[in-house]
């Protein structure tokens, strides 16, 4: 206790210590300098005495913006009794004072006063231009290199991490060729960085982050509107900016950052005792089934055979924004959700919610038959002559708003208390518009005075109305109270790129979860959720992300490069990771969800099984898929795959079967498969129709085994194994059937949905194959003359098994 009390009183006396007119800020491993300008002169790793400062770079503690022009500090002052930094502006006669505090782990800087003859539009922390660039966590705020790290914390949502690059303050997207961690991907490669509290550039990266005076209604492009009002918003202005800035060890960087979150009160949401960021829980996989009222028995059985502990419901509102629930699934509302709620809990299974944040339908309370003055608009205009309750043609003063049809979804205006949708704008003035439907969305249709206001409403693509900030926080107060009323406990806030309406870009996506967190009970706060999109300040509230979604192609195909290269932007960021929405229906195979839990264990990741009473009914294959999936999540979560293992099995081509051998214990085994395709082709005269595949066994002598299905029916089928032992299937298979062999005596004849018509002998012997490569002759006959018929095959040996154990 003693050597700690001394560290920090020697911390405090070398805090802001002035040599040859340089001010720098220490904590106990990494130095922040300042020279008399104002300007970073100095990042310095104190243990290894290295500057990581990026040469020729102007790096300013804090810039400000003025009429669009950008100016850096002209001298710096630092008061030691008042521990505060005065930064002047010689150009515009500006004066900034910063409080400078210290901790061990961190320094954090809050703009205190402004004082200015002119208008500041934003201050900008930074950037700091620095010479690390191996990883860049563009959203987490944190770059690093194999030894030492540097990061930014936004300490209020008010303050974005990143940099004004547009005035919607939306976080860009930038594609730029760099490497990944990716076994599957090219190393150099443009990687998708999704924000910019931290950016990669050419000499290294940088950190910054920024904060707008928002005391003025502004006219900006935003979400496809050249011309959208952002409403002026009352939150102090800059003054209250706040950041941390450290430097650590780089192993150490997940440390720093909780002391960060912990010394400075920001959220710290925690699953099984232990933080959010740091426990493999928070990657934990999920069941999405259409639970209810009635059913909910059922859903809480299966979801405890598969050994997971989250149920979650994809659609349970009727409306978004009160969040009504569906009557038919939930006919005693809240206190019904409750009673599933509490069931579950009593199996240790929790339930989750699916939002879409403050998407407002048009059914909703907000909507009609009165709507809320705080639905968001685009902008607004005068009517110019009085009109009746059924005028379809109404004359406005200035068609800015109204004539933006690029996003322009549902055509509505706001008038008074009255709904309406046009569907254009006149080409000219007078300015109509033209052929509007009174009295939309069940409102009621009244007359209106010349000069009264008429608005376009802002909507989304989803054929719903956004909000405004009053609005927003309201409907995330209506998401906490489901939450504090029922005990729900897990969420996800998909399109919460919708709260951009409130004319704050990420900053209006931080106050929606920072309200619904605030809003909790202490004990729901705890629970996991993620969202569509991340912020900078939003990283502490966040368990994590779940992108990739199973709509586009097949189980393993559907957006599988774009959930590989999440895996890369988890990393990086310091996220649990997770492989997104596969589909678990009628026809999922029991190899497709292996191939699948394999990828959860290369990663550590957790994913989402969307499936339902009849698929899992229907599915012949349910009890073995079941079976996988409770095993692999638990040796996944039990640390049993050890590091090497887990990068071999990055690879999507690798294949493994698990097979539980004890309570702690498993036994994994590998597979050399390879896929082959047999066309109905027209040969010459004479010519077999056959296709030799060429099958390469890496492993010992063993019968093989095989998977074959067709778009046609097919009949006669033979195999030929490496000249010297064929086999006769007498099967008649009907299109989307399939034969199954997996080694002993039969083969097995199954339905599009795995499930068994019939078991036909076959002579094991006669499917060996030694190691190395081998021919294989394979011949059917088709039902149909058509040549886009094709039979599948799928060829797999099995290799030694690995034995697993829990840490």
């Amino acid at each position: 206790m003693l050597k700690k009390i001394i560290s920090l009183v020697l911390l405090a006396i070398t805090l802001a210590s002035c040599s040859k007119n340089n001010i720098s800020f220490q904590t106990e491993v990494f130095e922040l300098s300042l020279d008399s300008k104002g300007m970073v002169v100095a990042m310095n790793d104190l243990k290894n005495d290295k500057n990581y400062l990026a040469k020729e770079q102007a790096s300013p503690l804090i810039a400000i913006r003025i009429d669009g022009n950008y100016e850096n500090p002209s001298q710096a002052q630092w008061d030691e009794s008042r521990q505060e930094l005065s930064l002047s502006f010689d150009q515009s006669g500006s004066e900034i004072i910063i409080a400078a505090s210290q901790n061990v782990h961190y320094l954090s800087f809050e703009i205190k006063e402004i004082q200015s003859p002119q208008y500041i539009e934003l201050v900008v922390w930074g950037p700091y231009a620095n010479a690390i660039n191996k990883i860049v966590g563009e959203c987490v705020g944190v770059v690093r290199n194999d030894d030492f790290a540097i990061g930014i914390r936004a300490l209020n949502p008010k303050t974005m991490g990143g940099y004004p690059s547009t005035e919607d303050d939306v976080d860009p997207s930038f594609d730029i060729f760099a490497s990944t961690s990716l076994v599957d991907i090219d190393d150099s490669l443009k990687v998708l960085y999704r924000g910019q509290a931290a950016r990669h550039t050419e000499f290294g990266s940088l950190l910054q982050a920024y904060c707008r005076d928002r005391s003025k209604d502004r006219i900006i492009p935003m979400w496809g509107h050249s011309h959208f009002t952002a409403p002026a918003y009352d939150d102090g202005g800059c003054v209250g900016s706040k950041i941390a800035i450290f430097g650590c060890p780089v192993e150490q960087s997940l440390d720093y950052l909780e002391k960060i979150v912990l010394g400075e009160n920001l959220p710290y949401p925690q699953i099984k005792d232990q933080w959010g960021k740091r426990t493999p829980h928070a990657a934990a996989a999920y069941i999405i089934y259409p639970f209810n009222e009635e059913n909910i028995d059922e859903a809480i059985a299966f979801t405890k055979k598969t050994g997971l502990e989250y149920l979650y419901h994809g659609h349970p509102f009727e409306t978004w924004g009160h969040f009504k629930l569906l009557p038919k699934e939930f006919p005693s509302g809240i206190e019904g959700l409750k009673k599933c709620v509490d069931k579950a809990a009593l199996q240790g299974i929790k339930l989750g919610i699916h939002t879409l944040s403050n998407f407002t339908t048009t059914n909703d309370a907000y909507v009609s038959p009165i709507p809320d003055k705080r639905l968001a608009k685009v902008g607004s205009s005068l009517i110019v002559k009085d009109i009746d309750s059924w005028q379809t043609d109404i004359e406005i003063e200035d068609p800015t708003f109204f004539n933006q049809m690029e996003n322009n979804n549902l055509h509505g205006l706001m008038i008074g208390e009255e709904l309406v949708r046009y569907e254009s704008v006149s080409e000219s003035a007078p300015w109509m518009l033209i052929n509007c439907q009174r009295g939309a969305w069940n409102t009621i249709a009244k007359a209106h005075a010349k000069g009264q206001e008429i608005s376009k409403l802002l909507d989304h693509g989803y054929n719903v109305f956004l909000t405004d900030i009053s609005l927003t926080l309201e409907e995330s107060r209506n998401i906490a109270n489901i939450f504090n009323q029922t005990g729900i406990m897990q969420i996800s806030f998909d399109g919460l790129e919708g709260a951009w309406s409130t004319g704050l870009g990420q900053y209006g996506l931080s106050l929606m979860t920072q309200e619904w967190y605030d809003n909790l009970e202490p004990q729901y706060r705890n629970c996991i959720n993620d969202a569509s999109m991340t912020t900078h300040y939003n990283w502490t509230i966040f368990t994590r992300m779940n992108w990739g979604e199973p709509w586009y192609a097949g189980f393993r195909e559907s957006q599988m490069n774009y959930r590989l290269m999440n895996q890369d932007f988890y990393r990086r960021n310091l996220m649990p990771c997770m492989l997104g929405w596969f589909k678990y229906d009628a026809s999922t195979s029991i190899e497709d969800v292996e191939w699948l839990l394999a990828r959860t264990a290369a990663f550590d990741a957790g994913y989402t099984l969307v499936t339902n009473s009849e698929a899992v009914a229907s599915n012949g294959s349910s009890d073995k898929i079941i079976k996988a999936i409770r095993e692999w999540e638990k040796a996944r979560l039990s640390g049993a795959f050890p590091a090497e293992l887990k990068k071999e099995m990055e690879h999507t081509k690798n294949e493994y079967s698990l097979e539980e051998l004890s309570e702690n214990s498993w036994s994994l085994s590998p597979f050399a498969i390879t896929r082959f395709r047999h066309a109905n082709v027209v040969r010459q005269p004479g010519e077999p129709v056959e296709s030799k595949w060429e099958f390469d066994n890496p492993y010992q002598r063993q019968a093989i085994g095989f998977i074959i299905n067709a778009n046609d029916d097919i009949s006669n089928m033979a195999l030929n194994i490496g000249g010297y032992s064929s086999v006769e299937i007498p099967i008649k298979l009907q299109k989307g059937e399939s034969i199954r062999y997996e080694g002993g005596n039969e083969i097995l004849h199954l339905d599009k949905n795995w499930n068994l018509i019939k078991a036909v002998p076959v002579d094991e012997s006669l499917l060996y194959a030694n190691k190395g490569k081998i021919i294989l002759n394979f011949a059917c006959s088709f039902a149909s003359s058509e040549l886009d018929k094709m039979v599948n095959a799928e060829i797999k040996t099995i290799g030694e098994a690995r034995v697993l154990t829990s840490k």
